[in-house]
């Protein structure tokens, strides 16, 4: 059974399970109030995040932010406390998942035009044997430009960007723990190509060179330092494999 990950008073996580698909769902505790990153991919999964908080006699969040628009961060926003934050190109993209019906024969059409990808159409049946208990909802709170929010001893920047893995990307920087929250945005793009475009990718490493952190916190792997980070993107921008 996973356990929150303490990484300071300040910075925790639920880890990532490879099984179904589910990431690392991170929080912040503020003097004031918490903050999580990203809804998980199931009432079961956000049942099973706030009853590990609970266990740490931590205060579930005030906000959800969410990373990105991509079911398994966002199929639990329908279960979540509190309020969620997202840019509004992932609210719009959910938009159009809302209207997506959840019967095999439509999810096979999905695939066949291209609206969706074999990895989550597999993972989807995995964490939803009954698919009538899948529940998509939108957010709350849409942030296009660089926001800060103040927990109380720790403050939260949301950086909304393109990234490698998804335009509507939101970056969560804490520049006190020097951690900066990517969750998938420094993978390639599953929905074009299972590919590396090197404009976003360079740019997205120029960014990350631009901030002063030393944790590089991943979606479905251990966390990182930043020098190993920069090391892995910039051995694949070198690559032949760019588009």
């Amino acid at each position: 059974m996973s356990e929150l990950i303490k990484l300071s008073e300040r910075l925790y996580y639920l880890p990532f399970e490879v099984e179904t698909d589910r990431p690392n769902l991170f929080y912040i505790n503020g003097d004031d109030y918490s903050v999580a990153v990203d809804a998980g991919n199931s009432k079961r999964h956000v049942e099973k995040f706030y009853k590990v908080l609970k266990d740490n006699n931590l205060r579930l969040p005030k906000y959800t932010i969410i990373s990105h628009w991509h079911w398994d961060h966002t199929f639990g926003l329908a279960f979540i406390e509190g309020e969620s934050m997202s840019t509004s190109l992932t609210k719009e993209k959910l938009k159009n998942v809302c209207k997506w019906k959840w019967t095999i024969e439509d999810m096979e059409e999905r695939l066949k035009t291209g609206e969706d990808i074999l990895f989550c159409h597999e993972f989807i049946q995995k964490e939803y044997p009954d698919l009538s208990q899948i529940e998509v909802c939108l957010p709350d709170i849409t942030i296009d430009t660089l926001t800060t929010l103040n927990l109380g001893g720790i403050r939260v920047e949301l950086i909304p960007r393109p990234s490698t893995h998804s335009l509507d990307s939101l970056f969560v920087y804490l520049p006190e723990e020097k951690a900066l929250i990517v969750e998938d945005a420094d993978n390639m793009d599953f929905y074009h190509g299972n590919v590396y475009y090197k404009d976003r990718l360079d740019d997205m490493i120029e960014f990350f060179e631009s901030l002063d952190y030393d944790i590089h916190l991943l979606g479905h792997a251990h966390p990182e330092s930043k020098k190993m980070a920069l090391d892995r993107l910039r051995a694949i921008s070198d690559e032949d494999l760019m588009v």
